[in-house]
């Protein structure tokens, strides 16, 4: 299943972003912590890098992440030039606190008192920016949803006398380049309802937690799961939660949104559903399986 989510108030949203670009000092880029590359927007990448604008890559909900990956992601993006990185739990006021410093480093230029430094909070649906702005502004002014898309317009915000920041709506891309990407991020619920299937989606997060985790399925949902696949793995978690239809066939759809929400409320423990390895591998397979076809094309 190949999933595309692009709601149309995101055009004026990218349109917008980019004329406020020209006017920032540093890009603050939140990701999930579970899924940084799956949940990077290439069109913020393209935007900041047009304008040369360092970035602040905010891994967050890393509190569900497992802390393992984390480290090995952070080492990942503090490598590239421009850009730091940190983890953090937006529901963590001392963690969200830290973020105007770190972006100062990025600014050194705005390092007085003279100019303001102007950031801009940029991420996919989902990923918890209006609970980071509420904390950063220290009072709610962003409204806060379990579901995508809920902020729709841009707000700039005084944190102090030296910091302000621009709020931007959740952006996607219009096309999810890679299969994997668009499961991960309809698993986190970053993507509407409506541009997914819920059993496709939890099959495919049961067998990425059997590659992975497997102790923790087991632990959670009290059933053995050496040898299963993603779909008995489902059937598994209909049976030991009562999900059941007329004739004793296990109700899958229901079961496969117990799984979902289990893994996004964090009920499975701390797991991260790619690493920087897997995010190698899977780009030097799809980087393979494209090969042929432009072998193919060039002969013609």
């Amino acid at each position: 299943m190949a999933i595309q989510w692009y709601p149309g108030h995101m055009t004026s949203a990218r349109k917008k972003a980019a004329e406020t670009m020209a006017s920032t000092d540093v890009v603050i880029e939140v990701l999930d912590a579970r899924l940084p590359e799956a949940s990077t927007n290439p069109i913020v990448r393209e935007l900041r890098l047009h304008r040369q604008r360092p970035c602040l890559k905010v891994l967050n909900k890393s509190d569900l992440a497992d802390p393992e990956v984390t480290k090995a992601w952070l080492a990942y993006y503090n490598q590239q030039p421009g850009v730091k990185a940190v983890a953090i739990s937006s529901k963590s006021h001392t963690e969200v606190a830290r973020l105007p410093k770190l972006c100062q480093s990025l600014a050194p230029h705005r390092n007085d008192n003279t100019k303001q430094l102007r950031m801009m909070i940029m991420g996919i649906p989902n990923v918890g920016k209006s609970t980071l702005m509420n904390a950063l502004v220290k009072r709610k002014i962003a409204k806060v949803g379990d579901e995508p898309a809920v902020t729709k317009s841009q707000q700039i915000h005084q944190i102090s006398v030296r910091h302000s920041i621009v709020d931007t709506p959740g952006l996607m891309w219009p096309k999810i380049e890679y299969p994997s990407d668009g499961l991960m991020l309809a698993a986190s619920h970053a993507v509407g309802r409506n541009a997914i299937i819920d059993e496709e989606v939890a099959v495919f997060l049961a067998g990425l937690l059997l590659a992975r985790y497997p102790a923790l399925l087991a632990a959670r949902y009290g059933f053995p799961v050496e040898g299963l696949d993603g779909v008995a793995v489902v059937e598994g978690v209909a049976r030991r939660r009562g999900l059941i239809m007329r004739g004793g066939e296990p109700d899958f759809e229901k079961a496969s949104i117990v799984l979902l929400q289990d893994y996004r409320d964090g009920k499975l423990g701390r797991v991260s559903l790619e690493t920087p390895e897997t995010r190698r591998v899977m780009l030097a397979s799809s980087t393979a399986i494209r090969e042929p076809d432009a072998e193919v094309e060039s002969h013609e």
